[in-house]
């Protein structure tokens, strides 16, 4: 059972989210606006929240930014709906940090999905387990990698760069997330670096045919695709 924020100032849409995700067992807290869930999450961190784009006020899309940009609250995950479906919007969406994008109308079926999924994808790992995507294994405690059982040789930056991707599988991060969370917060390093460390990445991941789990969104960053 998790604990997610709905923040959606219309009201026949936000019963409609909150039933089906109780009845899928999740407990569901409230907030029309940005504000609302400012003093919401204050109160108690929830675990995941779900974000209409177009709220009174500050948008959906600028408080996701806010919240990405604040250490302490930056790794709750975040599902944006909106009824923006074109590609750009989705991308400017994913871009602003969110996890996941449901353009409406959207199923009840669909959205309870999508939560699962999301929480799923961001339960933490224990830091001594292996970690397996379609034939390529990471081990945290030996430093090895290994692609269909055959020796994967990398530096340790792209080490680095490998174990947090599969550790946070399908999510979108910029350059400078990606700076923050593999290099550090407090290291001045050009943002650059992360497109010639993900080139290096690829090639070591190349001769076993796993370098296509490293994919560029075009416009919004880098992913590891586990699906």
């Amino acid at each position: 059972m998790a604990t997610i924020l709905l923040v959606e100032d219309e009201s026949a849409i936000r019963e409609m989210v909150a039933m089906a995700l109780e009845r899928a067992g999740h407990r569901v807290r409230h907030a029309e606006s940005s504000e609302d869930a400012d003093a919401a999450i204050r109160l108690s961190k929830p675990d995941l929240i779900l974000l209409d784009w177009m709220l009174p006020g500050e948008s959906g899309i600028d408080f996701a930014r806010r919240l990405k940009r604040e250490p302490n609250r930056r790794e709750i995950p975040i599902i944006l709906l909106t009824a923006r479906g074109e590609e750009s919007d989705r991308i400017k969406g994913l871009d602003s940090g969110a996890d996941d994008y449901v353009a409406k109308p959207f199923s009840p079926r669909e959205l309870v999905a999508r939560v699962k999924a999301v929480l799923r994808r961001v339960q933490p790992t224990t830091a001594e387990e292996p970690i397996a995507v379609r034939g390529l294994v990471l081990d945290p405690v030996s430093h090895r990698v290994s692609g269909n059982q055959e020796k994967v040789v990398m530096g340790p930056t792209e080490f680095r760069l490998l174990h947090f991707f599969m550790t946070h599988p399908d999510r979108v991060f910029n350059r400078a997330q990606l700076l923050d969370n593999v290099w550090g917060a407090n290291v001045y390093v050009e943002e650059r670096t992360v497109d010639v460390h993900v080139r290096r990445l690829r090639k070591a991941l190349s001769p076993t045919g796993h370098d296509d789990l490293v994919q560029t969104v075009r416009g919004a960053g880098y992913r590891f695709s586990a699906s």
